[in-house]
């Protein structure tokens, strides 16, 4: 029988699962440094951490996470505990991508909890506490007095959040100043001659709502422009029922002439809505968008965007979730991302 050509890699392969000491023999370090240098060990230099990471990699090793939870206390896992709200599952996902990417270099895992419309949220949280499933949880639609995080801080579990609690400085976050959006987006609707506004805000239940509507009313008073925050619909509902809404809203009053809008969904539901009654976006009427995916100007470039960066929120939202597990004792990573300009067309 032939015998079988060496790995092009020059590794050893004997068809046993590799282990500590399959890479320790493979990088001529010692076992307790390939150990260190997979668990990223502060000690060790990321020189060492990369050459043993590859080498392992290479391999096929898989770490035993009951072990590793048994040696260290850690299940080197991550949770996202996010809507699965079919209207926000295009942005959980860019959100999904970019806390991956974040964590791919590291000995973390990502795992994600969908939290359906009618799921308690503290629920997904609970189970993770309890039964020890992740290090560390990180969630989204944030209200100010959020039982996710109090229930987290009180039994001293790491988490970080994409939005602000009335505990803010005690836990990490990455928030979109939503207050500057209002008032950005309404001063460049009055700079546009328009003077009967409806605000489409998320559900006034979550904190970045009140941030929206507050700067909307302040903008709307120091503008002496009409201000209307819409009630019997949010900006995460069904485009057909936003469409619909659109549309009764012009019936009932045509002289509406500028809309803010909290999504990208909402923004093309208005924009159908108000044209299926013979209005054109852009001429009779504008409005100004927050979204985290770059499509509306590609499809309307009249519409009047302000980019929130998912991208830097993952990014951002992984390295804080893994500092408040390695270091709990340093200040929480927390940052505001601040609108100051919209999207342009090239």
């Amino acid at each position: 029988m032939p015998k079988s050509n060496p790995p092009s890699d020059g590794l050893p392969r004997d068809g046993k699962k590799p282990t500590l000491k399959t890479i320790a023999k493979a990088s001529g370090m010692a076992v307790p440094t390939v150990s260190r240098a997979l668990s990223d060990a502060p000690d060790i230099s990321e020189a060492t951490k990369k050459k043993v990471r590859e080498i392992a990699d290479a391999l096929g090793y898989v770490p035993n996470r009951a072990g590793v939870r048994l040696r260290t206390g850690r299940t080197n896992v991550i949770s996202l505990v996010m809507s699965a709200e079919r209207e926000m599952m295009t942005q959980t996902a860019r959100l999904l991508t970019s806390l991956g990417l974040a964590l791919r270099e590291t000995h973390y895992h990502l795992n994600v909890s969908p939290v359906f419309p009618d799921d308690d949220p503290l629920r997904a949280v609970r189970y993770i506490v309890e039964n020890q499933t992740a290090d560390c949880v990180i969630f989204n639609q944030v209200e100010p007095e959020d039982k996710r995080a109090e229930y987290l801080i009180e039994r001293n579990f790491p988490f970080a959040t994409h939005g602000r609690t009335k505990w803010a400085d005690q836990h990490p976050y990455y928030d979109f100043d939503n207050f500057a959006f209002s008032e950005l987006s309404l001063a460049e609707l009055a700079a546009r001659g328009r003077k009967n506004i409806v605000l489409l805000a998320p559900p006034l239940a979550q904190n970045y709502a009140n941030d929206m509507v507050n700067g909307a009313r302040h903008a709307a008073k120091a503008l002496g422009i009409q201000l209307h925050v819409a009630r019997q619909v949010q900006s995460n509902g069904l485009y057909k029922d936003l469409r619909n809404w659109a549309a009764e809203k012009h019936r009932e009053d045509p002289t509406i002439d500028g809309f803010l809008c909290a999504s990208t969904n909402a923004t093309m539901s208005v924009v159908a809505g108000k044209e299926s009654c013979g209005c054109t976006v852009g001429q009779e009427f504008d409005v100004v968008a927050k979204e985290g995916l770059h499509m509306l100007k590609f499809v309307r470039p009249e519409i009047i965007v302000v980019q929130e960066d998912i991208e830097a929120t993952g990014v951002f939202l992984a390295k804080a979730a893994l500092q408040a597990i390695k270091s709990p004792d340093l200040p929480p990573q927390q940052f505001l991302e601040v609108p100051t300009e919209f999207v342009t067309w090239e």
